[in-house]
């Protein structure tokens, strides 16, 4: 999902010192390859702090249809609430993914609908929920060529 692409990124700095968010039993998780995200915590932080978190409309049509609608439960599709915002997180500067939200989704596709409630999340404000140390250090590694490419665009 692309949007929001001519914002100044910043590059990450490596925090030697990084905790990896735990998984509790329970936990709903995000996995994209090695970055794992403790999507149950961060929706929690967003919780106590709305204030920076504010909910936007989305374009349907900006999150991209991989084809996953038909392997999702649809029980869970049926119920699916589209009042409630989906999470999109900066995977990379201006691109966002869809890390929470997918039976909302496959609703609101169903429904017709042209836009969701959603948290959009910009890098690095989903960082501090990567499960483990080594997803940490990979993102940076990821995320600071992608930062120095847009900038020498400019």
């Amino acid at each position: 999902m692309q949007s929001d692409a001519s914002r100044v990124r910043a590059r990450l700095k490596l925090d030697k010192k990084f905790q990896p968010c735990p998984a509790e039993p329970g936990d709903e998780l995000y996995p994209n390859g090695i970055f794992i995200v403790n999507v149950t915590r961060l929706l929690a932080f967003i919780g106590t702090h709305a204030e920076c978190f504010p909910v936007e409309s989305v374009e349907l049509t900006d999150i991209p249809n991989y084809g996953d609608d038909e392997r999702l439960n649809e029980g869970a599709v049926s119920a699916a609430d589209l009042l409630r915002p989906i999470l999109l997180a900066e995977i990379a500067p201006g691109r966002y993914n869809l890390i929470d939200g997918h039976h909302r989704v496959a609703k609101a596709r169903r429904a017709f609908a042209a836009t969701l409630p959603a948290f959009k999340l910009r890098c690095p404000h989903h960082v501090p929920f990567l499960t483990s140390a080594r997803a940490y250090e990979r993102y940076v590694e990821y995320w600071n060529p992608k930062v120095k490419d847009l900038k020498s665009l400019e």
